[in-house]
């Protein structure tokens, strides 16, 4: 196997004396897209602010690439091509594609003014690469379907060389069309050898996009599996009684239906 692009080893985090993640361990390959389940409070959210830089975790060590770093805050995970695309989005409604992928990072022209024809030829040439279908640039964000709005925010992302991408509940809220456009994004990212965190509470999803899943459960991690050694039951049976498959009886696989 490669070097891991990501490690995150014995991760711990507690609130006013709960355990919101203790002891937990994963990691990520270029081009692997990695699920998270758990029911909420699982601590999958929490695991992954330790890495995006919005916790601080008590104990634990991340290695990118496989050398220590050192994520305090949001800006130093940019730093190390960590991006997070939030289910929100975080897109400003009234401007269009190109101002979003710029917002706060503009282009100048010489003269100090904006240069528009620049962040719009930067927005088409990687969104030809993302979503070639995409063609409302000039359109406000407000305009543009759930799928293209994901468009918008994962081109911005990866236009400033985003390594590792953390989705979380990425077609929460999205028709079925607009979850397939979601899942081919999510397939030409790891064309590119980009490797992608992908946090839900929707097992299908997770389970037709990613390559291994790990569950957690109550601040724990109860295992990882690849994605074609299990069956969605099986990791149904982990999520809810927190068991790996092996470790599961007849009689609790059948009380889960």
């Amino acid at each position: 196997m490669t070097t891991p692009l990501v490690e995150m080893r014995d991760m711990s985090i507690s609130f006013g004396g709960v355990h919101a993640v203790e002891k937990v361990s994963v990691d990520l390959h270029p081009g692997e897209v990695v699920g998270l389940l758990g029911h909420n409070g699982a601590g999958k959210s929490t695991l992954i602010k330790m890495l995006s830089g919005a916790y601080r975790p008590d104990a634990g060590q991340i290695f990118i690439n496989g050398e220590p770093a050192t994520i305090e805050n949001p800006r130093d995970a940019k730093k190390y091509g960590i991006e997070t695309i939030y289910q929100t989005l975080a897109l400003a409604d009234n401007i269009d594609a190109a101002g979003n992928l710029f917002l706060g990072r503009e282009i100048m022209g010489p003269m100090g003014t904006l240069d528009d024809g620049a962040m719009e030829a930067a927005t088409r040439e990687v969104m030809n690469r993302l979503n070639p279908n995409f063609k409302k640039f000039k359109a406000p964000v407000s305009a543009l379907s759930g799928g293209q709005r994901q468009s918008v925010a994962i081109a911005r992302a990866i236009h400033f060389n985003a390594k590792i991408l953390i989705m979380d509940e990425p077609t929460a809220a999205l028709g079925p069309q607009e979850t397939q456009q979601v899942a081919e994004l999510i397939l030409q990212l790891k064309k590119e050898g980009i490797g992608i965190f992908l946090i839900s509470h929707d097992l299908h999803d997770v389970f037709d996009l990613s390559d291994r899943v790990s569950v957690m459960k109550n601040g724990k991690l109860v295992g990882t599996c690849r994605t074609q050694d299990v069956t969605k039951d099986e990791v149904l049976g982990m999520i809810i009684l927190g068991k790996q498959p092996g470790a599961q009886s007849t009689q609790e696989e059948a009380a889960l239906h």
